[in-house]
């Protein structure tokens, strides 16, 4: 049984890296389609949402399967228009149209490797105190020991107190993720900062791909058609 929760997936038409990024078939489906297939089959959502200013994305999404509760205004379709707007819009409109619940989730198209017990265990993190949960990764190799290059080529440490420390006795560091973010429908629709209130849901490196380039989109690919291949015996 679904629990009650919304996901919004984020879905401008106007991708300007990969043009019509959203819906390039990735492994014989529209990309988004991957991701609305695993928030379905998650049995997290009791709504799985589309927020798009595209006629053909919302085509696909609906033949998916997700709702398509509204187009996406224009001047919420920028290249300057933030996922924090993007959101605080849907969860308006939701919270207005009888959405009761309040726990939210921000699921990007290109979120194609993450899973449905992905979902569940990180939506489990977001207690009722919380603002948000969003999916990190652990930087591959130890980011104290970063370099810095000089204008005559000459390297030198950025901190130069743990450069000379083992890598093992370095702490772990973490960036955003870029998949999803859960966050408690108040906290979208007033744009609560971030980092007010959040938690981190680690993801481990092989199922997180940035893709913003037709190199990304290449290595996407073959990952994600080797874990199918895997996963079909």
């Amino acid at each position: 049984m679904a629990s009650g929760a919304l996901a919004v997936i984020p879905a401008r038409g106007g991708s300007k890296r990969i043009p019509r990024k959203n819906i390039r078939p990735m492994s014989g489906k529209p990309l988004i389609q991957w991701t609305i297939e695993t928030a379905l089959n998650s049995n997290v959502f009791s709504d799985v949402m589309v927020s798009t200013d595209d006629a053909e994305i919302a085509e696909i999404a609906r033949a998916a399967r997700a709702s398509i509760p509204f187009l996406r205004p224009a001047e919420l379709a920028e290249d300057s228009t933030t996922t924090g707007e993007v959101m605080a819009h849907a969860v308006e409109f939701m919270m207005n149209n009888a959405f009761v619940d309040s726990d939210v989730c921000c699921l990007y198209p290109s979120a194609i490797f993450i899973t449905g017990d992905d979902l569940v265990r990180s939506r489990e993190q977001l207690g009722p105190e919380d603002h948000y949960v969003m999916s990190v990764v652990e930087y591959p190799h130890p980011i104290q020991r970063a370099l810095r290059i000089g204008s005559d080529d000459v390297l030198t440490p950025v901190d130069p107190e743990t450069a000379l420390l083992r890598t093992q006795d370095l702490e772990p560091r973490f960036h955003d993720a870029g998949q999803f973010y859960w966050g408690k429908a108040r906290a979208w629709a007033h744009m609560q900062p971030v980092w007010n209130s959040v938690k981190g849901y680690r993801l481990p490196a092989g199922s997180v791909v940035d893709i913003d380039t037709e190199a990304d989109w290449l290595l996407a690919e073959r990952i994600h058609a080797a874990m199918r291949k895997t996963s079909n015996g």
